[in-house]
């Protein structure tokens, strides 16, 4: 960027340190006015199924783009205010507000998607165009990008590829992760066990385009995707039901058992004659390998069959049975620790395998 380094990551530094206060404060001012336009659900795991505000992520995502709107002219500082630079990154500038854009997008995007409740073929729509403007700021900007050919490779290509020129993409990246972690441990603090608040779709959205943004303008997707190997198991695992092959219900989450306070796996029953070959076959292999509890002629005319709801979160309850909400959602964490310990292993060990590091 046009500017040293460490001043502007100071004041974004700074701006992200009031944002975490900011959203501290904001989510429980505006917890009744939420609550007042219905914008609530209930908390399935809970006995009391008292009303809690969704769709918190906007305020979070609100705090994220106030924050980086005003520090949209600090890292050209010296181009506004001295005459240290030959002229104009506008490359540059047009990535931040690019970047700014595609996400403000997905932010919209994401609480329309909570307030009209879309259907599934929208929701695969819009994020697509939400993300026109990252994909034209990187046709225009990175048209040539130098790559290191793996070693497999290189008697057909040779060592580099030339397709651009890397300039300050982890700074770039830190702009928007440092204000975004705050902002989000803000959220976490009202969301966190037992939960205050949800974070709703529109985080969801707003988080997805922000490490899209930093993934992509980075330079470093691959390794981005890395850190999501938990949910990429998840996909993979529930790939039966969200192509409706096993019938899939609204609400996956696990089940309280009031008599114990725990949570168990929860099910999907439907009548076994329904399910087609592929449904069949594919409930078969998965009850073979032990991935799945699968339960035949569970009512008295024996038609009806059970089958554990296939996420990751009930597939855990399989492992180690019943636990308590708190309980499950500390291993959860861990199993995310686990997998970014694992991305790192694959990023700085296995890569030695393909590449000269």
């Amino acid at each position: 960027m046009a500017a040293a380094p460490a001043v502007p990551l100071l004041i974004n530094l700074g701006g992200s340190l009031l944002g975490f206060a900011a959203t501290l404060a904001l989510i429980p001012a505006f917890k009744d006015r939420f609550l007042a336009a219905r914008l609530f659900g209930e908390d399935l795991n809970k006995a009391s199924r008292r009303p809690v505000p969704e769709a918190q992520g906007v305020i979070s995502g609100a705090v994220f783009l106030i924050i980086l709107f005003c520090f949209i002219p600090v890292p050209f500082l010296r181009c506004f205010v001295e005459e240290q630079c030959a002229a104009f990154p506008h490359d540059e500038f047009v990535e931040l507000i690019g970047s700014l854009l595609a996400i403000c997008c997905m932010i919209f995007l994401g609480f329309a998607d909570d307030v009209l409740n879309l259907r599934w073929r929208h929701k695969l729509l819009l994020p697509t165009m939400a993300s026109l403007p990252l994909l034209m700021v990187y046709f225009t900007n990175f048209g040539n990008t130098t790559i290191v050919v793996p070693k497999p490779f290189r008697l057909l290509l040779g060592m580099h590829l030339d397709l651009g020129d890397y300039r300050d993409d982890h700074i770039f990246s830190l702009y928007f992760m440092i204000p975004f972690f705050f902002t989000t441990l803000g959220l976490f603090y009202h969301n966190w066990y037992p939960s205050r608040v949800f974070v709703g779709d529109t985080f969801c959205y707003f988080a997805g385009m922000t490490f899209a943004v930093v993934g992509i303008l980075g330079h470093f997707s691959k390794t981005m995707l890395l850190f999501f190997i938990p949910q990429v198991l998840n996909f993979l695992y529930s790939l039966p039901q969200l192509f409706h092959v096993i019938p899939c219900p609204r609400h996956r989450l696990p089940r309280l058992n009031p008599c114990t306070g725990k949570l168990e796996m929860s099910y999907s029953k439907f009548k076994t004659k329904s399910l087609s070959a592929l449904g069949t076959n594919i409930l078969k292999a998965v009850k073979f390998l032990h991935i799945v509890d699968v339960r035949s002629g569970t009512d008295e005319d024996g038609e009806y069959t059970e089958c554990n709801n296939m996420t990751l979160i009930n597939f855990v309850i399989k492992l180690i049975g019943p636990t308590h909400e708190r309980n499950l959602t500390l291993l959860l964490l861990l199993i995310q620790v686990l997998g970014s310990t694992i991305a790192f292993s694959i990023r700085y060990q296995l890569v030695r395998l393909f590449y000269d590091v």
